[in-house]
């Protein structure tokens, strides 16, 4: 912020303007964030440890939000706050007021900022926040009078932007405060609402930039209890608030939470606006074993970070200044505590013994538990705390009440007091709050107890039980079907079963429920101690890599898919009402992998059995027809299926290839609205998908509304095909409009090919001559058709072929297959012709 080079509208450049504190909950993140703007308001303030500010030419301007949910703090707050803090200064942000304002006035519509201030508490917090309205009042006054628009900005604004924006473009020279700015006119013109408010920030630093030598602040925004802005899957939130610090590089934020940021991983590309190393240089994870860089922005507090761990065991046994524990020894002590100060100091004192006996200590002899570590972690509990800590150690998380039930508890007092322990960590965004410590988990489940009231096997066995069937009423009696209930009692469950040898029990019935679902979570559990040679030595460890297989056939090669749920069927560990959740699946992907034959033999032993999964293998069997072209007997089907077997999604599937995109879409939208009043978030993503697909043949315009609802309902999910789909939609939404779709759709046929989704590599040829049919460059075209031809070869889908020459007007070669079309081929024909017809008149330059 200080070198000659900075320029505050630089939006490409790396940025180093954020410092994070993370650890678990309770340990004084939030205190330490208030220590910090207290002693930057006052340097009295300052503990005497603390360095005084490197740049003391530069005032610092603090401001700390709470982030927590029971502060009630929404993007809107956050923004206001940031301009309060700001207000102290005593001069107007004439760029940003005047987005404000247009902001203001289209949302708040009749109440004065300064109502909205008090009313939210703002006002009495900050000393100069009832100058903000004057101040703002007074920038707008002098841009409406430097653009000579007629009465106030205020009133130009509330009349539309235009007056504003045309003078900010065509009459620059005349606004010397803006003249700058250079996104001001963009900002204004876009709808005001909160995606651009988002981007307010930037003007707000421009503004900052602008002041004059001598007057300058460092504003430094202190965003507490981080971890209130959402889950890990929904970043909404986040997203807006790292816009904030992105486009504000001249401010310095301190944000605190329970996790480091994952803004360096390039894994979250997509959820949020600026990812990766390069972007966010200081956040990347260090995990170096000399020492941390002194660019790491991510500092750890509460347990010992592995830096503090090993300056620890440096420090604690010394010889002649070197550390007396070699290097290797260091990291797997490091590791094994979990940044547990006390299992430090076990291991340092069992190094010694070890020395004691002769010869230098091997790395394998400090890879231990401690029973000393259950002793200690014990002496000071009552028996039913003791009780209740063992009973949990078996849980990865757990409740009050699910800790009690597991215990085999009438009264909930032992498992509250246990939670108030330092070894019991709490997590409140989690669906059970409270976990046992790493390392204080292992040592109960594994070190050698030698305590008096020491559990026998039995006693574990019994209580794997109790917890298991605990865990059965949780679901069970989760009245709103809640998806992180129902694969937090899975993930938990078949861990007992599997470790314990539990039949399965309930987990069948959640097994069906997690696949129904659609989404896509996938389970794994941890390596077990005694596996058979094929990996499964269980019925729990065949269930979870059946939903493995399952799941993860969205990002890997179906033929993997297929592979995996062979070898599970050919275990014989998988009790016989489970069986055909593996072999509907293995159809699945055989049907993907164009194993037509097989697909039909498994689709019809599972609908011939009748079980839970019937319905979906009469699904099956009528895509199988439609993919041959015997779409009569596919509409047969439909009729017998019902909602089980997704009866109008299937009918879409059929009328779409008929050119009949109305029918289609009105059987998607069913199909869709069906499932979202069985509350089936992935079918309902899925049928979205699929609708937005149709309808970009036949509408444009729609087709980005669909297209959009279409992403947001996918984004919730983990469906790699019904993205595809959607994917595809958008090339055929942008065919014959845009130039780039053949090197796009070169592009995902690289992609699909990694999965193995043969027909969705069908379904992208045959937009690609959609493409080629609106151009009517019948040269390419051809080639197209050609690659089309082969892709079908085996006799599925073929009939893409038939309609890629229907789209073109061409005859069909002899020799070619003929599907069943439901009204004939020629008014299908007609169909297509008019849908390329259609889009050739909505782009008159073809």
């Amino acid at each position: 912020m200080t070198r000659p080079d900075f320029d505050v509208e630089d939006l490409e450049a790396p940025r180093h303007n954020i410092l994070v504190f993370h650890g678990v909950g309770g340990i004084g993140k939030s205190t330490l964030s208030r220590k910090i703007e207290a002693s930057l308001v006052s340097s009295e303030h300052r503990p005497v440890q603390w360095d005084a500010p490197f740049h003391q030419e530069e005032r610092a301007l603090p401001v700390r939000i709470d982030l927590a949910r029971a502060a009630g703090t929404d993007f809107e707050r956050v923004i206001l706050t940031i301009r309060l803090a700001v207000a102290a200064l005593g001069r107007p942000m004439p760029a940003f007021d005047l987005a404000l304002r247009r902001y203001w006035e289209h949302n708040h519509p009749g109440e004065p900022i300064e109502d909205y201030l008090r009313r939210g508490g703002l006002l009495s917090r900050f000393s100069a926040a009832a100058a903000l309205p004057e101040q703002m009042q007074s920038a707008l006054s002098d841009i409406a009078q430097a653009l000579l628009l007629p009465g106030t900005v205020g009133s130009a604004l509330g009349h539309g932007a235009g007056l504003v924006i045309k003078a900010l473009r065509e009459r620059r020279r005349s606004v010397h405060a803006l003249a700058g700015c250079s996104r001001l006119a963009d900002l204004l013109e876009a709808e005001p609402d909160l995606e651009s408010l988002s981007f307010y920030p930037h003007l707000l630093a421009w503004d900052l930039a602008q002041l004059p030598p001598g007057q300058t602040v460092l504003p430094v925004i202190l965003l507490d209890t981080f971890e209130g802005t959402g889950d890990r899957t929904h970043r909404d939130f986040e997203r807006l608030l790292q816009r904030i610090v992105w486009l504000m590089p001249n401010a310095f934020f301190v944000i605190t939470g329970r996790n480091r940021l994952q803004w360096a991983e390039a894994s979250l590309e997509g959820q949020l606006d600026w990812t990766g190393t390069s972007a966010w240089p200081g956040l990347v994870s260090n995990a170096s074993q000399t020492g941390a860089s002194l660019s790491d922005r991510q500092i750890l507090i509460g347990d010992f970070s592995p830096d503090d761990c090993e300056d620890y065991l440096v420090r604690r046994l010394s010889r002649d200044g070197q550390p007396l524990i070699d290097e290797p020894a260091r990291r797997i002590i490091a590791e094994r505590s979990h940044g547990l100060p006390l299992y430090l100091d076990l291991s340092v004192m069992r190094y010694l013994e070890l020395r004691r006996g002769g010869g230098q200590p091997h790395v394998d002899d400090l890879d231990h538990d401690f029973p000393a570590l259950i002793a200690r972690t014990l002496s000071d509990l009552t028996p039913e705390e003791r009780h209740v800590l063992r009973s949990v150690s078996l849980l990865n998380a757990f409740s009050v009440s699910l800790a009690t039930q597991t215990a085999g508890m009438q009264h909930e007092a032992p498992a509250l007091r246990l939670t108030e322990r330092a070894f019991i960590r709490k997590s409140t965004s989690s669906l059970w709050p409270f976990h046992v410590h790493d390392l204080i988990r292992a040592a109960i489940r594994n070190a050698d107890d030698g305590s008096d009231d020491r559990w026998s096997d039995q006693d574990w066995q019994r209580a794997a039980q109790r917890a298991f069937h605990a865990l059965e009423s949780q679901w069970r009696q989760d009245l709103r079907h809640d998806r992180a209930v129902l694969v937090g009692c899975l993930q938990q469950g078949l861990l007992l079963a599997r470790d314990f040898h539990l039949g399965l029990g309930w987990l069948t019935d959640a097994a069906f429920q997690y696949v129904d679902d659609s989404v896509g979570e996938p389970l794994a559990l941890p390596a077990a101690g005694v596996t058979s040679s094929d990996g499964a030595a269980t019925a729990a460890d065949a269930l979870v890599e059946t939903l493995s297989a399952i799941t993860r056939r969205q990002h890997e090669h179906r033929e993997r898919t297929a592979s995996r749920l062979s070898a599970v069927l050919a275990s014989g560990l998988l009790p016989a009402d489970l069986i055909e959740l593996a072999a509907y699946y293995l159809a699945k992907a055989q049907r993907d992998i164009g194993r037509t034959d097989e697909s039909r033999r498994g689709m019809q032993r599972v609908a011939t059995a009748g079980g839970r999964l019937a319905s979906a293998a009469e699904r099956g069997l009528a895509h199988l027809s439609r993919l041959s072209g015997d779409f009569p007997a596919a509409v047969e089907a439909a009729g017998r299926l019902g909602w089980e077997g997704r009866h109008h999604r299937v009918l879409g599937d059929v009328w779409w290839v008929q050119g009949d995109m109305e029918r289609a879409a009105n059987a998607y939208l069913a199909a869709r609205s069906e499932a979202e009043e069985h509350g089936a978030i992935g079918e309902a993503a899925m049928a979205q998908a699929h609708l937005a697909f149709a309808v970009s043949f036949a509408d444009q315009v729609r087709a980005d509304t669909e297209l959009d609802l279409a992403g947001r309902l996918l984004s919730r999910l983990s469906s790699h095909s019904s993205e595809m789909t959607a994917r595809i939609g958008m090339l055929i939404r942008d065919a014959g409009v845009a130039g780039d779709v053949p090197d796009r759709a070169a592009d995902l046929l690289a992609e699909i090919g990694v999965s193995g989704l043969s027909y969705a590599a069908t379904k992208l040829h045959l937009a690609v001559c959609f493409h080629h049919a609106v151009l009517d460059t019948q040269g390419r075209l051809m080639e197209e058709i050609a690659r089309l031809r082969e892709v079908t070869q085996n006799g599925d889908y073929a009939y893409y072929v038939e309609i890629a020459h229907f789209m073109a007007g061409l005859p069909l070669p002899e020799h070619t297959a003929r599907a069943q079309w439901i009204d004939g081929e020629q008014q299908t024909r007609e169909r297509w012709q008019s849908l390329v017809a259609t889009r050739r008149g909505s782009n008159p330059a073809q």
